[in-house]
């Protein structure tokens, strides 16, 4: 990730994706994004997966009953832990999961299962 430095590499320029990662198209690709996009980019996709938290825990605030505020503030815990274990690995806070970085990462089932929870996601803020 530090070779990216502010600006990054550039839009497919990334050398570590090239055997140095194991699985850079799914468990690292946060590092390739940071690599090739820099810093700015990182932190652009930090602050996508903020704004969806805030955005799903104030659902979930404002939802008429405890049933919509519980699923709505469970499933925001959900994609918000799922995007902060990948990136912690990323980074080498944490040992390999094998979690995959929603909206992001290859992988036809994860992003299926990401759209059905900000499908329910909405319902529930469609409610609120």
């Amino acid at each position: 990730m530090g070779s990216g430095g502010i600006f990054g590499l550039g839009p497919g320029k990334s050398v570590q994706k090239l055997f140095f990662l194991p699985h850079p198209e799914s468990d690292f690709i946060f590092s390739i994004v940071a690599e090739e996009l820099g810093m700015i980019g990182a932190l652009a996709v930090v602050a996508a997966f903020v704004i969806l938290a805030w955005r799903g825990l104030r659902a979930g605030a404002k939802a008429p009953d405890a049933f919509g505020r519980y699923l709505g503030w469970g499933l925001t815990g959900v994609l918000v832990m799922q995007a902060l274990i990948n990136v912690s690995v990323t980074i080498a806070l944490l040992p390999t999961k094998g979690i995959p970085l929603p909206f992001i990462s290859y992988g036809g089932s994860s992003l299926v299962v990401t759209l059905c929870i900000c499908g329910v996601l909405l319902n529930v803020s469609q409610h609120a």
